[in-house]
């Protein structure tokens, strides 16, 4: 059996810009990504914390040092400049894996 559990979280990160013009996405610093153990073009959940909205997108890496959080596409829908964002993605992992490791 595999269970869904949260591998990487960005909290409270700043909205610094919308492109409704790109195809889709979520801008992320690259070193961000790197920092918080994201893959680039990994799916991730993203929560508006301003307006509840919850939308799945996908994240590509911006400049490093940035600090871009850039809502693309169909995404800039979910939200504006300054809105503040959770941002996670999830890994299945093996339930005996997560036993033998936590001890649960």
């Amino acid at each position: 059996m595999q269970v869904c559990l949260l591998k990487s979280k960005i909290h409270r990160a700043s909205i610094t810009d919308g492109n409704l013009k790109y195809e889709g996405s979520l801008t992320i610093a690259a070193d961000v990504i790197e920092k918080c153990g994201l893959i680039a073009y990994e799916r991730i959940l993203c929560s508006n914390m301003a307006n509840g909205n919850r939308f799945e997108t996908y994240a590509i890496p911006g400049d490093p040092g940035s600090g871009q959080i850039v809502l693309n596409g169909a995404a800039a829908f979910q939200g504006k400049r300054g809105d503040v964002l959770t941002i996670m993605s999830f890994a299945h992992v093996p339930k005996h894996r997560i036993v033998k490791e936590r001890g649960i």
